[in-house]
């Protein structure tokens, strides 16, 4: 079985601008990078896991991902990283477009979008890390069986928290994280 790095997209690897489809608005957090490389020499797949809620709002079409993805790839691959995959939940249930308005087990904080990526990859989930800038990345992580990690960079705003919504670790960036993960394994 495969090992992964479950990521957030928004506030985590990219900067967050919301409901943003505009591929030159896309900028990666600072200090992620390196840190990305080091966990994907490492053997972990590398996968986006994003609630893409716009879709059911109408204020963008399904299609427009594709956009961002390519713009992704290309941001990541000046640094040598390669994203192995993007799953995105379209969903909302108070969304406005029809058959996306819906309640589902793939949107954030439900596990459905790394459950499928696991089966799809033959990902060990208890092998795996989940690491987001907010509780319902990381109650996503802890409910499909992933150690967590919260970026803890002031986009977390409810603090709601049970035994789902507690992160293994926080991390001020993405690569202080890969350097905690690291240390796990080589221990």
């Amino acid at each position: 079985m495969r090992k992964a790095i479950f990521l957030d997209k928004d506030g985590t690897l990219i900067k967050d601008v919301s409901y943003n489809v505009d591929p030159s608005l896309i900028v990666l957090e600072e200090n992620c990078t390196e840190g990305l490389k080091l966990l994907q020499d490492e053997g972990y797949l590398l996968v986006i896991i994003s609630n893409q809620s716009g879709v059911a709002h109408g204020y963008f079409s399904e299609n427009k991902l594709e956009g961002v993805r390519l713009r992704l790839d290309e941001l990541l691959g000046e640094h040598g990283v390669k994203l192995d995959a993007m799953y995105y939940c379209p969903h909302h249930p108070k969304g406005s477009v029809s058959p996306y308005a819906i309640n589902c087990d793939c949107r954030k904080p439900m596990p459905g979008m790394i459950i499928k990526a696991s089966k799809d990859f033959n990902i060990d989930l208890s092998a795996s890390w989940m690491i987001g800038d907010i509780l319902n990345d990381v109650e996503a992580g802890n409910r499909a069986g992933c150690r967590t990690i919260l970026i803890d960079n002031g986009n977390e705003t409810e603090w709601i928290k049970d035994e789902y919504r507690e992160p293994t670790y926080k991390a001020s960036s993405i690569n202080e994280a890969a350097s905690f993960i690291f240390q796990q394994v080589v221990v």
